[in-house]
This record gives C-alpha cells, sequence and structure tokens, in this order.
C-alpha cells in the first residue's frame, strides 16, 4: 500500500513537471510568432541572466516549504545583504575574499535565526518570517534609504563573465540546483526535510530532530538569499534597500507553479527550476508585447491561486 501511494505520488508530481514543460513550450512558439527578435540569442542569454536571482531564492524558499513552513523574509534579507556588500566593497574594494564569505555567513545566520524562533516561540512560520521581514527591512532603510556603494570591476565579472557565450552565473544557477536535488534525494538530512514535511509529529515520534531539521530549512534559505544577494549586487554595482520588495511573491510563485505542495512533504527543486523558467520566460514576453509591469504582477497572483487551486483538485 506504501509503495502504491509513493508511486502515485511520483506520478502526479512527474504530471505537474510535464504540464509546466509543455507551457515553457507553449511560451517558445508564442514569442517566435509574435517577435522575430524572442528566440535570439541576445534574449535568451538575457533570459538565463533573469534566471539567477529568482531561481536562487526560489531554491531557498523550496526548502523551506517541503519542510512546512515559508519564508517572507527573503526579500528583505536579499536588499539588506546588497547594502552590506556594496557599502563594504565601497569602503575597502581590496577585500571582496572577506566581504562575500560574511555576507552568506550573515545571510544564513538570519535565516537559522528564523527557523530557531520558529521553534522556541512555536508561532506559526509566517508571523515569525513577516516581523523578520519588517525587522530587516526598517533597519536597512535606517543604515541607507537610497541606492549606494560601489563594487569593484572584477566583481562585476560575476554578474557579466560568460563562457562560449553562457553566463557563468546561469551555469553556476544549474550546479547550484542539481547539487540540491542530490542532496535532498540522496542524503539523510535533505530526506528528513521532506519527513519533516510530512508529518512532523510522526517524524518527532520517530525520533528525528524536528527542531534541528526546521533551523537547517531556513539556514539554507537564507543562505539562497545570501547567493542572489552577492549577483544583484555585481549586475546593479550597488546596494539597494528596496532591491528584494519584490522577491518574497515572485519566489513562491516557481515553487508552487513547479508542483511543491504549500502544507510540505512533497515537491523538489526540479519542478522549482522548471518553474523559474516558466515564470522568466512569461515575462520576457509580456515585456516583449508591451504588457505593463502591472499586469505582470496581476498574471502572477493568478498563476499561483490557479495552481494551488490545481494541486487541491488532484489531491482530491
Amino acid at each position: 500500500m506504501t509503495a502504491f501511494v509513493t508511486g502515485l505520488r511520483r506520478n502526479r508530481l512527474m504530471l505537474s513537471y510535464f504540464i509546466v514543460a509543455g507551457l515553457i513550450l507553449l511560451i517558445l512558439v508564442s514569442g517566435g510568432l509574435l517577435s522575430d527578435r524572442f528566440l535570439t540569442w541576445r534574449n535568451v542569454t538575457n533570459v538565463l541572466q533573469q534566471l539567477v536571482v529568482l531561481g536562487l531564492v526560489s531554491l531557498g524558499q523550496t526548502f523551506v516549504v517541503l519542510m512546512g513552513g515559508i519564508d517572507l523574509a527573503i526579500g528583505s534579507l536579499v536588499s539588506a545583504t546588497t547594502v552590506f556588500l556594496a557599502n563594504f566593497l565601497d569602503w575597502r574594494p581590496d577585500l571582496v575574499w572577506v566581504a562575500v564569505p560574511a555576507a552568506l555567513v550573515a545571510a544564513a545566520a538570519i535565516g537559522a535565526l528564523n527557523g530557531l524562533l520558529t521553534v522556541i516561540l512555536r508561532v506559526h512560520p509566517l508571523i515569525v518570517t513577516l516581523g523578520m521581514s519588517s525587522i530587516i527591512f526598517g533597519g536597512t532603510l535606517m543604515y541607507r534609504k537610497e541606492p549606494g556603494g560601489s563594487v569593484p570591476r572584477a566583481f562585476e565579472d560575476i554578474a557579466y563573465s560568460n563562457v562560449a557565450g553562457i553566463p557563468i552565473s546561469a551555469i553556476i544557477l544549474v550546479i547550484v540546483f542539481l547539487i540540491a536535488g542530490l542532496w535532498l534525494q540522496r542524503t539523510r538530512a535533505g530526506r528528513n526535510i521532506y519527513f519533516v514535511g510530512g508529518d512532523a509529529e510522526a517524524a518527532r515520534l520517530n525520533g528525528l530532530p524536528v527542531g534541528r531539521i526546521t533551523v537547517m530549512a531556513y539556514a539554507l534559505s537564507g543562505l539562497c538569499a545570501g547567493m542572489a544577494a552577492i549577483f544583484l549586487t555585481a549586475r546593479t554595482g550597488v546596494g539597494d534597500p528596496r532591491i528584494g520588495a519584490a522577491l518574497t511573491l515572485q519566489s513562491i510563485t516557481p515553487v508552487v507553479v513547479g508542483g511543491t505542495i504549500l502544507a510540505g512533504g512533497r515537491g523538489g527543486v526540479l519542478g522549482t527550476f522548471l518553474g523559474v523558467l516558466l515564470v522568466t520566460m512569461l515575462n520576457s514576453l509580456l515585456n516583449f508585447v508591451g504588457v505593463s509591469s502591472y499586469y505582470q504582477w496581476i498574471i502572477q497572483g493568478f498563476i499561483i491561486i490557479a495552481a494551488v487551486g490545481f494541486h487541491i483538485v488532484r489531491r482530491k
């Protein structure tokens, strides 16, 4: 019976992957028909660069959602990290080797703090991360209200270097997703995230350290936010206290579209990657046909509602 249920869930997940892949193909065909520039290599590389930030924050959100939580502080954390990096490098551009690891450690530590507060206070993670988001955003604005700082020219290569015309940042993103997928499927720590997301109480009764796993998932989310901030800082050359404001909602969209259940325990990084590709290509197509960014927000909202509704109907 257990094998049958597992197989049924796997088939449902594969169906989600095929649907998203079909929608991506539909966008490619539509874009090619609507604009002769949509399928050019220049636009392809532009889409690949746009994948990076959304991909990293969505990957971080995936770890948390699989565990049955949600991270609403991820956007504010990206903003705060860009401000720290740009201002530190403006002061000491020779200490890139110090600033980058420090930014990653600090972002992961703040993520871990979110998980720790969730465990200690026994409050829903939505409330904890929403409050943390407000604290981070307010503190960042107290330090810098407008974009500022600078980065060395060599640091910008993180965003603009390429190999055979393919952005290095996009290659790194694919490698990070591959490592994350293998870690979730092949290691005990990764599988424990699924167990806790499926049934936290059952996991606790079976001796799993649920609190430690929760903290780990949020720390990984913070780490991904830090990596996204490094790329954003390299791409823009400044620290912007508002640059991550839209990323919180945007990070949830590919996770849900890719088949990861918000209740936790089911899904994976492959679906998230396909969701990131779908959302990025859709936004690119809408830009080509002149659709306002305001309407794009509305469309993303409908996508989330439709994806959640679709999964609920399938479960019933």
